[in-house]
């Protein structure tokens, strides 16, 4: 996460498979501490589970195929060194369906993944995640802490 005051930091990655998509996300949650928040951003298809899948890995997840988009059911939470809340927002529209949700009670207690970020109306002191098709299987990762 950024310092208080202090300028972005942006990576930016090529990934040339879901392979590569996924340990990008693994090797990026490592570090974590518990209280990350990451936001993920992308057309339908592009890779946010994947990446989803990827940081619950780095976290310990043991068995990361049971990460999926929690499309249906908004939000997941899965075990690992530390909870890990998955929100996806795809199904809810703009304001006050995304508060009602509850989901920023998880802050502070384990990671919080959101997919389909852009829906957020407000602010928050997140990871930015951005993946952009590129090529059928190519896609540019845009991480801004």
């Amino acid at each position: 996460m950024k310092k208080p005051g202090s300028n972005p930091e942006v990576k930016r990655h090529i990934t040339r498979s879901e392979e590569e998509t996924f340990q990008l996300a693994q090797e990026l949650s490592k570090d974590f501490k518990r209280d990350e928040v990451v936001l993920l951003f992308g057309e339908l298809g592009a890779g946010k589970t994947v990446f989803a899948k990827g940081i619950a890995a780095g976290l310990g997840l043991a068995d990361h195929h049971q990460v999926c988009s929690p499309s249906f059911t908004l939000v997941n939470i899965y075990q690992a060194k530390f909870p890990i809340f998955h929100v996806d927002l795809y199904r809810l529209g703009k304001g006050a369906e995304i508060l009602d949700l509850g989901w920023e009670d998880y802050l502070g207690l384990g990671v919080v993944i959101v997919e389909w970020a852009d829906k957020l109306s407000f602010s928050i002191d997140a990871i930015h995640v951005h993946i952009d098709v590129i090529g059928e299987n190519q896609r540019q990762i845009t991480i801004v802490f």
